[in-house]
Order: C-alpha cells, then structure tokens, then sequence
C-alpha cells in the first residue's frame, strides 16, 4: 500500500496558486533527485501547463528533466505532468493536484496530496484523507511549509 502525504497550504498565503506551484515544485525536484520517477496529475491541461511553465522557470542547477503526457522522448522522462482524463503511467510518485481520490492508488508507492485554503476544496481533501485511510494506505500530514524541512 502506498504512503500518502497530504499537505496542508498555508492559511497566511497571500497567493495560493502560487504557493501551490512552488510547494508542487519543490517536491517534483526532491524525488527527481532521489532517482524516482513521479507523475503530476492536474485537474485540466491549463493547469498542467502552468506546472510546466513553472518547472521550467528553476535555475540550471535544479533543472527537472520533465514533459507533458504526450510530448518528449518516447521513453519518458523522470518526471510527466498530465491531467485528468489522460492515462497515467506507471511511476514511483504521484503528486495529486486534481482534488480526486486516484482510483489506481496501489500502483504507487507514495501519493503527495494537498489541503487547500477554500474551505469546499478543504472540505473534499479531508474526504480524500478518509479514503484513503479506509483502503488501507499509510497516511502523513505535514504543513506545506514544512516541505524544504522534510526533504
């Protein structure tokens, strides 16, 4: 069964999305570098091409080798950003940024999951949480903030 990592955003956040992407960001290039390979699932395409244009904005020395479902090498590359409706691949790693229980949850070894600040998006993590508990995963909670520190 997979570990489950559910962060929660940070309630003083002056820009959610933003801190959203960055805390997506940083965990990508964590498990990238410990030699994972790890999917990002998004709710739609838009969303999974801000994670993109944000992934390509790190600096050289913290370059994550990545593409979009559909698009680079043909063997894939360590990290894949998709969104729903798209196949997921087999990977070590899923973080789950499209507010959905993952039906394919056992084929992973770590899920990363987040809490968002609006309170009905708040309300459908602690429902997701649950889920995931009931089907037998090993479950964390770590505020976002706390990402560099647990890295």
């Amino acid at each position: 069964m997979p570990i489950v990592t559910f962060y929660q955003l940070d309630e003083n956040s002056q820009d959610a999305e933003q801190d959203l992407l960055e805390s997506c960001s940083h965990l990508l290039l964590t498990t990238v570098k410990k030699r994972k390979w790890v999917s990002v699932l998004c709710v739609n395409k838009q969303q999974a091409e801000n994670v993109d244009e944000f992934v390509w904005q790190h600096p050289v020395d913290s370059f994550i080798p990545h593409n979009l479902a559909g698009e680079g090498p043909k063997q894939g590359t360590p990290a894949e950003i998709t969104w729903l409706g798209q196949t997921l691949s087999n990977r070590h790693t899923l973080i789950n940024l499209s507010q959905t229980m993952i039906d394919n949850h056992k084929q992973y070894q770590h899920i990363i999951d987040f809490v968002p600040l609006e309170e009905s998006q708040k309300q459908a993590a602690r429902e997701r949480y649950k889920q995931y508990k009931l089907a037998g995963c090993k479950m964390q909670f770590t505020p976002a903030n706390q990402i560099n520190e647990s890295n």
